[in-house]
C-alpha cells in the first residue's frame, strides 16, 4: 500500500513563502490567503509536504484500505498558478464555482493565478462548504470548533 506523502512538517510557514515565493505579488497574495483560510477555518497554517499550507486536520479512510490525514482547506503558492485545495466537489457545491472568477479546475484542486482573478466572498464560501463537507464525512478536528 503506498504511503501518504503529505504530512504536517514543523517548516514555519512564513519562512517557507519568504524563501520559495520569488514574485512580489504572489507574496503578498500568499499572505492575504493565509489570513483568509485561517479566519475561515479557525485555525493556524501549517505546513504540509515542503509546498502546502495547510488549515485544521482531518483522518480519511478509502475503501482501498488507504488512509492518512490531510489539511481541511490548503493552498499552495506554485511558480504557475495557486493551487487551491478547497472545493468538496459534490452536486450540492458545484454552483458555488459559479460566482469565482477567472480559474482552472482538476478534481482535487482549483487553480488561480492571481486573487485579483478570482471574487473572495465567493471563494469564501466554498471553502465553508469545504469545511462542513470534510466535519460531516470524515474524523476532522473541525469538530472540536
Amino acid at each position: 500500500m503506498a504511503k501518504t506523502k503529505t504530512k504536517e512538517t514543523e517548516v514555519k510557514v512564513i519562512d517557507f513563502i519568504d524563501s520559495f515565493v520569488d514574485n512580489e505579488q504572489k507574496k503578498n497574495d500568499s499572505y492575504k490567503l493565509m489570513e483568509l483560510m485561517e479566519k475561515w477555518s479557525g485555525f493556524k497554517p501549517k505546513m504540509w509536504g515542503p509546498s502546502i499550507i495547510g488549515f485544521g486536520s482531518y483522518h480519511y479512510k478509502y475503501a482501498s484500505g488507504h488512509e492518512g490525514d490531510a489539511p481541511i482547506i490548503a493552498f499552495s503558492p506554485r511558480k504557475a498558478a495557486f493551487s487551491l485545495y478547497v472545493h468538496s466537489a459534490t452536486p450540492e457545491n458545484e454552483h458555488l464555482l459559479n460566482d469565482l472568477g477567472k480559474f482552472k479546475i482538476t478534481k482535487g484542486c482549483i487553480y488561480v493565478k492571481k486573487l485579483s482573478d478570482i471574487n473572495i466572498p465567493a471563494l469564501k464560501k466554498i471553502c465553508e462548504a469545504s469545511i462542513k463537507y470534510v466535519n460531516e464525512h470524515h474524523e476532522c478536528a473541525c469538530r472540536e470548533k
